[in-house]
């Protein structure tokens, strides 16, 4: 779905917001970043999930075909590339009553039980599954339960099951939603129906979990039983598109969308990297420790509505990108972006992504991911390393952490702007003798060690 910010406070808080176009902003109350950690249950993670990365699939532009079948000749590629998690857009029957362009928004959900046949049949998606299985990819679905498409049956059937004007017609959740009709998740039949739907597909084809669209729209406590029934299926990776403490409770992981707005404004100079101190300190002090967070530079949001990553982030596009891989939480790579997407998908139209692009992502992507799988500092929650702040006399410009767990240290430095500088790190937290991972150099760090950085440079050393 479309998710855009329209309001932002950068110092306390988060404010919800809804935009014009397809999605809602989605962020945590400035109440909801006061709840005491100690106040939400930390649920278990799949063990599988502890070094994971994860990958977003659309599965309409990755090919001219836009199959399932076409999509799984890409399995071997980004098994290479170290992907984890495979994140599928809705799959569902698109809606054509009040449809949003030529093909629609894969949003508009026609029948929780069906597959859209542009990208093939219950067959060609369970052998999907499989062949990612074999593998080792888990899959993961996207799921709409906020809404439906205007012909969806229930509309016929339960018409009861629906969100109603003042004058007694069903409508949107949200006014600009015009191709979809709310659901009403004060009815016990609606969440009923809804939690069978979401157990059919991990009974029947076996996936792994699902991505949950405009999560902070239906109650929490909804979720909580969603992720308590399906685990008595099987263990499984819950992904809410919401942001805010309150959420772990019964999701795996959250949106980092705060923290990816802020690259966003650190990139194009409207905000100095003091931002995202201030930012570790909050996420410390008001997330669960076990938590996950989702970081990305992009994703079908971003990219379609947005920009690429290179109009967000400009010369700084790899430097964020190993922000998000060695930060805490798990990092995200969107379609293409292995092939340097530098165009914004179509989110209503056939748009394919150019494969063709020879252009080093797929390479740098493939470190990243040995990078993080490698070293346990840099995995996801109580898994990964405790994350402390380093001092530089750059502060506006550099920003420079630790992660530590047990004996094994990471050491990160990123130059967030297009000077050369050279730059102190302040203390001697981080002394020892490390290895360069993008270099061959084996340096040994004193106190208040003196780093030359080139523009945009990133460096990350591991503990020998």
């Amino acid at each position: 779905m479309r998710i855009q910010t329209l309001t932002w406070m950068t110092a306390v808080g988060l404010l919800l917001s809804v935009t014009a176009c397809q999605q809602s902003s989605n962020k945590a109350t400035s109440e909801e970043k006061k709840l005491p950690k100690d106040t939400i249950t930390q649920i278990s993670h799949p063990e599988w999930s502890k070094d994971a990365n994860i990958y977003e699939v659309n599965i309409r532009q990755y090919t001219e075909e836009g199959t399932f079948n076409a999509f799984a000749g890409h399995l071997p590629r980004l098994k290479e590339l170290g992907v984890d998690i495979l994140w599928l857009m809705p799959i569902h029957p698109i809606g054509e009553k009040n449809r949003k362009g030529k093909l629609g928004s894969y949003y508009s959900v026609k029948d929780y039980y069906g597959i859209n046949p542009r990208f093939g049949d219950m067959e060609d998606f369970k052998n999907l599954v499989d062949k990612a299985h074999q593998m080792d990819m888990k899959v993961i679905l996207d799921w709409v339960a906020n809404h439906t498409a205007w012909d969806n049956t229930l509309i016929e059937k339960h018409p009861e099951w629906y969100l109603k004007d003042s004058t007694g017609n069903i409508r949107p959740p949200v006014e600009d939603w015009s191709d979809v009709a709310g659901l009403d998740y004060g009815k016990k039949a609606v969440r009923d129906y809804m939690v069978e739907a979401m157990k059919y597909w991990v009974e029947e084809a076996n996936i792994d979990g699902y991505r949950c669209d405009v999560a902070h729209m239906i109650p929490v406590e909804f979720w909580s039983r969603v992720h308590r029934e399906l685990d008595q299926v099987k263990d499984v990776f819950m992904l809410a598109e919401a942001e805010g403490p309150k959420y772990h409770k019964a999701f795996d992981m959250s949106y980092a969308w705060e923290l990816h707005h802020l690259m966003n404004q650190v990139a194009k100079g409207e905000e100095e990297v003091t931002v995202l101190t201030d930012y570790l300190e909050r996420e410390k002090k008001n997330y669960p420790d076990n938590a996950y967070r989702m970081n990305f530079t992009s994703n079908h949001d971003e990219n379609s509505w947005n920009g690429t990553v290179y109009e967000r982030m400009g010369e700084g596009a790899k430097t964020f990108t190993v922000f998000t891989y060695t930060f805490p939480g798990m990092p995200l790579i969107y379609s293409g972006q292995e092939a340097c997407l530098d165009k914004r998908l179509e989110f209503f139209k056939k748009d394919p992504i150019n494969w063709n692009k020879d252009c080093g992502m797929d390479e740098f992507y493939t470190r990243l991911n040995e990078l993080k799988k490698d070293n346990e500092p840099l995995w996801n929650g109580i898994y990964g390393g405790r994350t402390t702040h380093i001092s530089t006399d750059k502060p506006q410009d550099v920003f420079a952490f630790i992660r530590e767990q047990d004996d094994k240290r990471a050491v990160v430095v990123l130059n967030f702007s297009d000077q050369k500088l050279s730059v102190q790190l302040n203390g001697d937290a981080y002394t020892g003798t490390y290895q360069s991972v993008f270099s061959e150099s084996k340096p040994t760090f004193k106190a208040n060690h003196t780093l030359n950085l080139q523009p945009w440079d990133y460096k990350v050393y591991m503990e020998n």
